[in-house]
């Protein structure tokens, strides 16, 4: 079998070479958490899109590089930006998750109002789906927008909002049509953090940060051109949304930079009297994870060659949220038990391995085995979709009447 990539492709890969050796002093430091990327992130990523290492096939009309589609081009990006050790391009919810959707389904007017900005960095955005009581049924959403003077005006409550307090905008999904079925009521709205009548409660999680909210609104006031679709045609574009942010969740490259990271903790971590590559049992965990990375790298790449075929993906992408999210917090846990009694050290402590970066990957990525879709949704996707197996029974809910009636039968027969 020639693995080999040709003489064009060789030379691809060191002209990403010859950048990154140029160019590798100005990446950032260590983004980590920050919400908001920092003014050396936003310049990194601006020359990262010059160069056409990120935003690579966005058209340039909307701020991108608009190169032709090309797998193995963008392969060798990430291997050498993987290999150096050196952040690629910007992640997050707008660059992500809202770019591609308005890609497919804004119009030309919101192409070019966000984009540009969006991919730079210079605007940061939040998602408004979930609910206290629609969640994994998101369909069931109550807040809700009524018209009034030209504009949406809309009330009602989001939760589990990752960046709402450092947002500048948020995509948003209401109920515009209360008469019209629970999946067809819906509307994709767009609109601006500092619109009044907008209060963030940060929710502080296990990791001892807050990087969730809770997003009231009340009588919020929002035009009636800020919509993504159509009236009522909000279930389709949230779809739209959720596939990129599988996408997003599921990134091969994210896993094999994680790897990597792994790679370089084991190599200078010390137990006993040798470093952690050297502990058998700690070595085999790492090499079974190595396979699972590089079969994720692969099936990416499938993807990416069946959807410039214009193929939908098919199991190939089905499988892709589930089995990296549980993937990342495997390789995380394998870095803190690399680190032996460090690996619990946490907040500030004295001896902290990369300021608490591992533990607090751990137990984030433990979240979002369940955020974005939990692993048990994504096992019923993968059965009824891919697989083709029958649906779960949904058991009928008895009438109002009938419900009473056993619950006073009940109550006799236990007076007796």
């Amino acid at each position: 079998m020639d693995l080999d990539y040709g003489p064009q492709y060789d030379a691809f890969r060191e002209e990403v070479r010859q950048f990154l050796q140029t160019h590798g002093h100005r990446a950032p430091d260590g983004q980590g958490r920050a919400a908001r990327p920092s003014p050396e992130a936003v310049e990194w990523q601006k020359l990262l899109i010059l160069h056409g290492y990120t935003a690579r096939t966005i058209p340039k009309e909307y701020g991108g590089y608009g190169a032709e589609p090309d797998i193995l081009k963008s392969r060798i990006i990430a291997e050498e930006f993987s290999r150096a050790g050196i952040p690629a391009g910007l992640a997050n919810q707008g660059i992500s998750m809202l770019v591609p959707t308005l890609l497919e389904l804004g119009t030309e007017a919101q192409k070019r109002q966000w984009i540009e900005p969006t991919l730079n960095g210079e605007i940061v955005w939040c998602q408004g789906y979930s609910e206290p009581g629609a969640g994994s049924d998101l369909a069931a959403l109550k807040t809700s927008a009524r018209v009034e003077n030209g504009d949406f005006v809309i009330n009602g409550q989001k939760i589990w909002t990752s960046t709402a307090k450092q947002a500048d905008m948020i995509f948003c999904l209401v109920r515009t049509e209360p008469d019209a079925p629970k999946h067809g009521g819906i509307s994709y709205l767009i609109f601006s953090m500092d619109t009044p009548g907008i209060e963030v409660r940060p929710l502080k999680t296990m990791t001892g940060h807050a990087e969730f909210n809770e997003t009231f609104f009340t009588d919020v006031r929002v035009p009636l051109d800020q919509i993504v679709g159509q009236r009522g045609q909000g279930w389709y574009v949230a779809n739209a949304t959720l596939g990129h942010e599988r996408g997003m969740l599921g990134d091969p490259d994210a896993l094999e930079n994680r790897l990597q990271a792994l790679v370089r903790l084991m190599q200078k971590e010390r137990i006993g009297q040798g470093c952690a590559m050297d502990n058998a049992v700690l070595r085999d965990r790492l090499v079974a994870l190595q396979a699972e990375v590089a079969a994720m790298k692969f099936n990416g790449m499938r993807i990416l060659s069946n959807s410039l075929r214009g193929d939908a993906g098919g199991m190939a992408k089905l499988v892709v949220k589930l089995q990296s999210c549980e993937l990342a917090h495997q390789i995380s846990a394998l870095a803190i038990d690399a680190m032996g009694e460090m690996g619990i050290l946490y907040h500030g402590s004295e001896r902290e391995r990369e300021d608490g970066a591992w533990q607090w990957n751990y137990m984030f990525q433990l979240g979002l085995i369940i955020g974005g879709g939990t692993a048990q949704i994504q096992k019923n996707i993968i059965a009824e979709r891919g697989l083709e197996m029958p649906r779960e029974p949904k058991f009928a809910t008895p009438p109002a009447a009938e419900q009473a009636t056993a619950v006073a039968s009940g109550q006799n027969k236990g007076a007796a």
